[in-house]
């Protein structure tokens, strides 16, 4: 299966994309230049010279034509990116991964788009597509440090109970992350909002955390 990564060329959408090239997908990383795509790519690469991950850089117009497609963009850029390719992202599953945060003095807040996140923003800009929230709480540096298993929980938002368990599947491909169903995006603010929290935490306590719901069977 190929996996299109729109904007991907970022710590996170490269992270992402390496990962998930690593456990066996096709994954093409895109930008607005696919020069640059595929300069990221190429030093992404460089020290998995013997591996046989199936990742390239192309076009953000190349990335939207996969099977699925991951938006990897500033959290401003998602919904217009995703309505200028809502012909080429029909039907399809796509999977937000933004977060909305401004940096004021030493903390980092969130903001709220006008439908409330991020998620809800690109499923009114493409109707006809299948949107999907996830990957907000995972740090893009360690997201591609692929020699260490990530430890965690993605949460997983959406309003298609199919989109969900797609997104869920893609997620626990990856070894030692699982996802859970949160529900529907009306869910999606508070979760794409935990990223300030996050990373307020991680600057205090100088780490990389993630997050892990207990109680669960």
């Amino acid at each position: 299966m190929k996996i299109g990564i729109v904007g991907g060329t970022g710590p996170a959408g490269t992270g992402l994309g390496l990962r998930l090239s690593s456990v066996g997908y096709d994954v093409d990383i895109g930008s607005r230049s696919s020069g640059r795509a595929a300069e990221v790519v190429e030093d992404t690469l460089e020290q998995w010279t013997d591996s046989n991950f199936i990742l390239r850089g192309v076009s953000n117009e190349e990335a939207a034509r996969a099977e699925i497609v991951v938006l990897a963009t500033p959290w401003d850029s998602c919904a217009p990116t995703a309505k200028s390719f809502k012909e080429l992202l029909k039907g399809k599953l796509v999977i937000c991964m933004a977060n909305a945060l401004a940096r004021v003095g030493n903390e980092f807040h969130a903001l709220y788009p006008p439908r409330g996140s991020i998620a809800a923003d690109v499923q009114a800009a493409i109707p006809l597509s299948r949107v999907s929230m996830a990957f907000q709480h995972l740090p893009a540096k360690e997201l591609g440090e692929i020699q260490n298993n990530m430890e965690g929980d993605v949460l997983v938002c959406a309003d298609e109970q199919g989109s969900i368990d797609e997104t869920i599947q893609i997620v626990e491909k990856m070894p030692s992350l699982r996802g859970l169903d949160c529900g529907s995006l009306a869910n999606a603010a508070p979760v794409e909002a935990f990223t300030a929290v996050l990373l307020q935490l991680n600057q205090l306590y100088k780490t990389r955390s993630s997050v892990r719901i207990t109680g669960l069977e």
